[in-house]
């Protein structure tokens, strides 16, 4: 008997467990996890190291370096609210989650998604105030300042988030416990409820504007500013960024709408936006660093040069 026929045509206030599916009919497809594997190790490796420099280098105690700090925070805790169970499932053969379980994994990972989401609107804001008001910058964006920034995002964000896993909790499940994904993806759990889920929706809609469109816009706005006043030059890890976290959410909600969407491209896609950005931004902001330093010795040597040439 297999194991869909065995979880399916019962329906459960709350199911005991369900079975995760993974990917379909994909060679190979353990080169998949170990990939996630290796992207993790290396996740954690170099936000770790970003968060030990910035905590233990006092000249990076700085409003625009907690907003950096927050970031990496967010990237390991949701790497890791992710890839250990994934790997656990598929290279283990693990593949049921306990109800309990799952929830808590939605949870989790759409929260530090979210935050991180937020977060780089902190950065635009902390590089709006810096390019377009240099000589307010310190009066504007303080320490203070940043740290009720980031509580209230994590404030709101836990509230939402809290919501939205609690009316999954309300609801009834039936016809089916197989979740069409490698992990509790809110968007897969969702579809298996078979009572009302207006209210459900709602709280979607809420959280996509909140989470997505919204910080969207503003980020977008602060660089239309940014432009008009000055340049886009000290602001290229950002724009980055943002890149690699938006534009894989809108390109598969655009196709979602638009055209049917195979569930191995919706899984990938998946996949790279929660793993890629968290691997990339503390490289990305490391090589910043790295050149901002090198500039730096190459001004003062040339200042050396120049000093011992006119003696």
């Amino acid at each position: 008997m297999s194991t869909a026929s065995t979880i399916s045509n019962v329906t459960f206030m709350k199911p005991e467990k369900f079975y995760l599916s993974g990917f379909y009919n994909v060679p190979r497809v353990e080169y998949i996890y170990i990939f996630l594997c290796f992207v993790y190790i290396m996740t954690v490796v170099g936000n770790v190291l970003l968060l030990s420099v910035i905590f233990l280098v006092k000249t990076l105690h700085t409003p625009k370096y907690m907003i950096v700090f927050n970031l990496a925070l967010t990237d390991l805790c949701g790497s890791t609210a992710l890839i250990p169970k994934v790997l656990d499932t598929f290279l283990f053969g693990n593949r049921y989650i306990v109800y309990e379980g799952c929830l808590c994994q939605v949870f989790f990972v759409m929260f530090f998604g979210s935050v991180q989401s937020w977060t780089l609107v902190t950065m635009a804001y902390d590089r709006f105030i810096a390019i377009c008001f240099p000589l307010r910058y310190h009066s504007i964006v303080t320490k203070p300042a940043v740290a009720v920034m980031l509580l209230f995002a994590w404030a709101v964000l836990l509230s939402l988030i809290s919501c939205m896993v609690g009316l999954l909790d309300r609801l009834s499940f039936c016809g089916s416990l197989v979740i069409q994904s490698f992990f509790c993806d809110h968007g897969a759990l969702y579809q298996l409820p078979c009572n009302d889920k207006s209210i459900n929706r709602n709280i979607v809609f809420l959280y996509v504007t909140i989470v997505f469109l919204f910080p969207l816009i503003l980020i977008a706005l602060t660089y239309v500013c940014i432009a008009i006043a000055l340049t886009l030059k000290t602001c290229t890890s950002h724009l980055i960024l943002v890149a690699i976290f938006y534009f894989p959410l809108l390109g598969t909600s655009a196709t979602v709408l638009t055209s049917s969407l195979h569930p191995n491209a919706r899984m990938v896609n998946s996949t790279l936006t929660h793993v890629i950005p968290a691997l990339l931004n503390p490289i990305i902001y490391s090589l910043n660093k790295a050149q901002a330093l090198w500039l730096t010795i190459i001004r003062r040597a040339s200042c050396t040069s120049w000093n011992t040439a006119s003696l």
